[in-house]
């Protein structure tokens, strides 16, 4: 926790955001970042600003590293926050439950937001239609505590070709 308190202000001190922090094997450490106003890529810049940055605080703060890797969150963006789950509403989704509902866990359909509760509160609701088993459309009623991992459905276009 301290780990991430730490690495997120140096990022936002930066001018970006904090997506996700992942540890690998080998030592890894992943930082993905993104631009507050969401409209901006990330560049090969930006991550080797970021980079620059956390290799001298990091040994300065203790935090174990081997390597060290500054990305984009990609196509297949991860939806982490409650405030991700409703920016993202109306986009499909692939989302894995902790316990199955319904005997699944893995569900793939269009995030609805907010459905009920505050949004930061850990009561707070949030909605995905999805093709149930029987070909019918079925709505998903969930909270962030519910949820083991969630990432956009990337969406390609080759200029009209199918691929």
């Amino acid at each position: 926790m301290k780990d991430q308190r730490i690495i997120s202000a140096e990022v936002e001190n930066l001018g970006y955001a904090l997506v996700e922090i992942e540890r690998e094997a080998g030592g890894l450490l992943r930082v993905t970042i993104e631009n507050p106003d969401y409209e901006r890529l990330i560049t090969v810049l930006d991550c080797e600003k970021v980079s620059h940055q956390l290799s001298y605080t990091l040994p300065v703060e203790n935090i174990p590293f081997e390597r060290l890797e500054i990305s984009s969150p990609g196509l297949d963006r991860p939806v982490k926050s409650a405030a991700d789950f409703e920016r993202f509403s109306g986009m499909e989704v692939d989302l894995k439950l902790r316990v199955a509902a319904g005997n699944r866990k893995n569900f793939r359909g269009v995030l609805q937001g907010l459905l009920s509760g505050e949004l930061n509160s850990p009561d707070a609701k949030f909605g995905l239609l999805f093709e149930g088993t029987d070909g019918a459309e079925s709505q998903l009623e969930f909270s962030l505590a519910e949820v083991d991992k969630t990432r956009l459905v990337p969406v390609i276009d080759f200029k009209g070709r199918k691929s």
